[in-house]
C-alpha cells in the first residue's frame, strides 16, 4: 500500500481526532478566565438552565462569541493559506501574499484616523482589503510576456509595500494618545472587542469563499501542477486562478476586518496538515481548517489569560509559529 492510500485511509481518523480536540479546546476556553466556570455550570448554561446570571453574561456575551470568532478566523486563514500555497506552488506563501491584510490594515487605520464607528472601520477594512487584491490582479493582467503567477505575486508585494507605507504615514499623523495606540493594537490582531454581530457579519464572506473551494476542490489539484499541465488536462488556468484568488481573498478580508492582522496561521497550519494527510486538496482543506481553528482558539485563550492585560494575537502567533515553521523546514523532506 502506498503513502497516498495510507493518507486516504487515515483522513477520517485525523479529522475525527482534530474535531474532538477543537471541541475540547472550545470547552476549555469557555471555562477559563478572570471569572472561572465549572464544567457543570457550562453544561447547564448551554442547556438553557439558568444558575447564575453573571455566568450567562460571561458566556453568551463575551466568551462564546469570542470562541466562535477564533474558530472562524483561524479556519478561514488556514483555508486561504492552503489555497495560496497550492495555487502558487510555494510553501512560503501566506494569505496576505497579494496584499489583502496590508490593504485591510490601511482601511482600518484610515477609519480610526477619521474617528469612524467600529462598524464603519470594519467595513472600510473589508473593502480596502478586497480593493487591494483587485488592483493587484488588474496590474498583473495588464502585464504581458511574463509568467502570470510571478507577476501576480510581485504586484502583490509592491502594492502591499505601498499600503504599508500609507499605514505608517497615518500612524505619524494620528493622535499619539488616542488614535495611534488603537491603530497599533488593531494591526497586531485581537479578538477582545468581538461581539456576536461581528461573527455573523464575517461568516457570510467565509461561507461564500468556501463554496467554490469545495465544489472545485479537484481542480485545485490540477492548478498545483502548473498552468501548462492544468490546461493539458482540460482546465482553464486563468479563470480558475481568478476564482480561487477571489475566494481566498474574500475569506481573508472578511476575518481580518474583525480580528486585525493575524499572521502565521495561514502559513504554518497548511504545512502541518499536509504532513498529516498529504497534498490532496480534498483532504488537505478540512484538515487545515480544523487545525487553524483550534490553533487560533488556543492562542486567543492564552492571549486573554496569560497576563492581566490583553496580549495581541499577532505577537503570540509569531512566538509559536516561527519556531514550528523552522522545525518544519529542518525536518521536512526536500520535495514539497
Amino acid at each position: 500500500m502506498d503513502s497516498g492510500s495510507r493518507a486516504r485511509l487515515n483522513t477520517p481518523s485525523a479529522l475525527g481526532i482534530l474535531g474532538a480536540l477543537v471541541l475540547l479546546a472550545a470547552a476549555l476556553a469557555a471555562m477559563v478566565g478572570p471569572y472561572p466556570v465549572t464544567p457543570a455550570q457550562l453544561l447547564a448554561a448551554l442547556r438553557g438552565q439558568p444558575i447564575d446570571p453573571v455566568i450567562d453574561i460571561v458566556l453568551f456575551n463575551v466568551r462564546l462569541p469570542r470562541i466562535a470568532a477564533a474558530l472562524l478566523v483561524g479556519g478561514a486563514l488556514a483555508a486561504a493559506g492552503t489555497v495560496y500555497q497550492g495555487l502558487f506552488r510555494n510553501p512560503l506563501v501566506s494569505p496576505d501574499i497579494l496584499g489583502v491584510s496590508t490593504g485591510a490594515g490601511l482601511g482600518a487605520a484610515l477609519g480610526i484616523f477619521l474617528s469612524l464607528p467600529v462598524l464603519a472601520i470594519q467595513g472600510l477594512a473589508f473593502a480596502t482589503g478586497l480593493g487591494t487584491v483587485a488592483l493587484v490582479y488588474l496590474i498583473a493582467s495588464a502585464v504581458r510576456g511574463h509568467e502570470p503567477t510571478l507577476v501576480l505575486v510581485l504586484s502583490g508585494v509592491v502594492l502591499g509595500a505601498l499600503a504599508g507605507a500609507c499605514v505608517s504615514l497615518l500612524k505619524i499623523l494620528a493622535d499619539p494618545y488616542d488614535q495611534l495606540p488603537a491603530i497599533t493594537f488593531w494591526l497586531l490582531g485581537s479578538l477582545a472587542s468581538v461581539r456576536v454581530d461581528d461573527v455573523f457579519g464575517a461568516a457570510p464572506a467565509v461561507v461564500i469563499g468556501l463554496i467554490p473551494l469545495v465544489l472545485l476542490r479537484w481542480r485545485m489539484n490540477l492548478m498545483a501542477l502548473g498552468d501548462e499541465e492544468a490546461a493539458a488536462l482540460g482546465a482553464a488556468p486563468g479563470r480558475l486562478r481568478l476564482l480561487f484568488v477571489a475566494a481566498a481573498t474574500l475569506m481573508t478580508a472578511g476575518v481580518v476586518a474583525i480580528a486585525g492582522v493575524v499572521g502565521w496561521v495561514g502559513l504554518v497550519m497548511p504545512h502541518i496538515a499536509r504532513l498529516l494527510v498529504g497534498p490532496d486538496f480534498q483532504r488537505l482543506l478540512p484538515t487545515a481548517m480544523l487545525m487553524g481553528a483550534g490553533y487560533l482558539l488556543l492562542v486567543d485563550t492564552l492571549a486573554r489569560t496569560l497576563t492581566e492585560t490583553e496580549t495581541p494575537l499577532g505577537i503570540l502567533t509569531a512566538f509559536v509559529g516561527a519556531p514550528v515553521f523552522l522545525w518544519l523546514l529542518a525536518s521536512g523532506r526536500r520535495a514539497w
